[in-house]
């Protein structure tokens, strides 16, 4: 399961059909929960997402549009910012008191899996063939939310995470052209705080943010092959490739390569501190030039994005994929699948700003959204790895969380971070 061979989507598509072989907890729900205690059919629903401030508007505006002709109310209540820490948590409880929403917003990956495990989410597909979902959205995508054979979320976002550049910042550096190779990035770093410039703006409120540059470097001392088999239990974590990428790691907060008080950031606020000029580039997906670069009325041209460069002969990226379910027990099945497939159409995803659209005709347009073109492009070459908030459990995602914070706090060696990490991945596989 080596490059090309073991894509983000392939292992999305492992989480759901071989689990089992690696001895996880796999997704067995059918996700086709009976529909006679469903509540009763009513004019009225009620949408949960972890929209931002930025994208929100938007979707309250399309989803108004289609109320408007459905002879519907539907209500969106958002719970942005805390990303896989707490978003699946409240949507749970909600769902286990009986006052969940009638569609949620939700990633793929183990992150999605227990919804369809528990049944919570309804079995879609009929609604597949009844509006022919798998002929307008990309399979790979549609593979990351099926779970056990059974369709349990419609994904209409599939995204690549990379490098998003203030080239004004980087040019002050007196860096011409994007690193390719690792030494390349750890000298531009050093060039840019020589500049008085803070170089990767990542907050560690949360987690998942900070997140993104250990899966990075975990990529660049394990190689492919290595990454995947640790992600799903099948190589031990106390290992010199774990250990170099803890200690790199440490290294970037050491060297000041990440805000000071990095730990304590907000996703929210750190995210888009590239577009105003306070860190020279953030470790993002594409929906940064829409929500960030586009309302800042700044040129395209004063921003870059680029591959990481990882020193491996097949390079690849972090990525996942979002979707949306329905709940089981709803008394609006029908209507929230019509509300997804007016979601899922080209021109709502185009209205909606989505960079990064599983949905065949919204694709992002190079001549308003370049360097998400750029990524487009970039995805026909380089495969993904798995984003590492949806390779785990919520409860060994956030085990996880708990080592890169204690790691960059120095209350743990790399050495020791590893051997925890074996510890949280092995209680899990054994289940």
């Amino acid at each position: 399961m080596t490059g090309n061979a073991f894509t983000r989507r392939g292992f999305l598509g492992l989480s759901a059909s071989a689990a089992a072989a690696f001895g996880l907890a796999a997704c067995t729900g059918t996700g086709g929960a009976s529909t006679q205690n469903s509540a009763p059919a009513t004019k009225d629903m009620r949408m949960f997402t972890y929209e931002g401030d930025e994208t929100i508007g938007l979707l309250k505006t399309q989803v108004k549009n289609w109320d408007a002709t459905a002879d519907m109310t539907t209500t969106v209540d958002s719970l942005p910012g805390s990303g896989a820490a707490q978003y699946p948590d409240k949507l749970r409880t909600e769902l286990l008191g009986g006052k969940g929403p009638d569609l949620w917003r939700i990633w793929g990956g183990q992150i999605g899996s227990p919804f369809a495990t528990a049944k919570q989410a309804a079995d879609l597909a009929p609604y597949y063939e009844k509006f022919g979902w798998g002929d307008r959205i990309n399979e790979n995508a549609v593979a990351g939310m099926t779970f056990d054979g059974v369709k349990s979320g419609v994904p209409f976002l599939v995204a690549a995470v990379g490098a998003w550049t203030n080239q004004e910042l980087f040019a002050k550096a007196k860096i011409d052209n994007p690193p390719t190779s690792y030494a390349e990035l750890e000298e531009a770093n050093d060039r840019l705080l020589a500049a008085g410039i803070t170089p990767l703006g990542t907050g560690g409120k949360y987690g998942w943010h900070i997140m993104r540059l250990f899966e990075y470097l975990l990529e660049s001392t394990a190689g492919p092959e290595l990454h995947d088999k640790l992600l799903v239990g099948a190589e031990s974590w106390d290992r010199p490739e774990v250990v170099e990428a803890f200690t790199r790691f440490k290294k970037w907060q050491d060297k000041k390569w990440i805000p000071e008080g990095a730990l304590g950031l907000d996703p929210s606020d750190i995210e888009p501190a590239f577009v105003q000029g306070k860190t020279a580039y953030t470790i993002a997906g594409t929906w940064v030039e829409a929500a960030f670069i586009v309302p800042s009325k700044k040129p395209a041209s004063d921003f870059s994005t680029f591959l990481l460069p990882t020193d491996q002969s097949v390079v690849r990226h972090s990525g996942f994929v979002e979707g949306y379910m329905i709940n089981a027990n709803s008394g609006n099945k029908d209507k929230a699948a019509e509300l997804i497939d007016f979601i899922v159409k080209p021109e709502t995803q185009k209205a909606l700003q989505n960079t990064s659209s599983t949905v065949t005709g919204a694709e992002p347009e190079k001549s308003k959204l370049p360097l998400s073109a750029e990524w487009a492009e970039i995805n026909k070459t380089s495969p993904f790895y798995t984003i590492q908030d949806q390779a785990f459990p919520k409860k060994q995602a956030d085990q996880y969380f708990t080592v890169q914070s204690d790691i960059l706090q120095g209350k743990i060696t790399p050495a020791e971070s590893a051997k925890q990490m074996q510890e949280i991945i092995s209680a899990w596989v054994q289940k």
